[in-house]
């Protein structure tokens, strides 16, 4: 069973994403692990103390993912394709305050690429 995270609307585009909201060290270190899948238009967001190049890897998760990195202003930086079961790292390409895990193709499967922005994440709750 995962830790209830808390759940907050973003937008992309014209698209809604149910996400829910990693802002805490144990959330953010559980992530998607051992989840059979992901409904569409749902993901998760971290939410990071810093803006760093933030990495991310796949170690205990079931689903392909894709992950965006966001800058401070919810801009997309670069976004990465996340195969399961694989300890690669995905790390974002400049400093990111922000990352959002869907499913994989997601963000191509709508046209949203590097530079657009992700509505909603002045609501975000701050990390600790």
């Amino acid at each position: 069973a995962h830790a209830q995270m808390p759940r907050m609307e973003l937008t992309a585009g014209m698209h809604r994403i149910e996400a829910e909201v990693a802002a805490n060290m144990q959330h953010r270190m559980q992530g998607l692990m051992h989840r059979q899948s992901l409904p569409a238009n749902q993901g998760m967001l971290f939410v990071y103390p810093r803006a760093e190049r933030h990495c991310m890897w796949m170690r205990n998760t079931l689903i392909p993912l894709s992950v965006a990195f966001l800058d401070e202003n919810g801009r997309i930086i670069n976004i990465a394709n996340m195969q399961p079961h694989s300890e690669d790292n995905h790390c974002a390409s400049a400093p990111a305050r922000f990352a959002l895990e869907m499913n994989q193709g997601w963000f191509a499967g709508k046209g949203i690429r590097g530079g657009q922005k992700i509505g909603g994440l002045d609501k975000a709750p701050a990390p600790h």
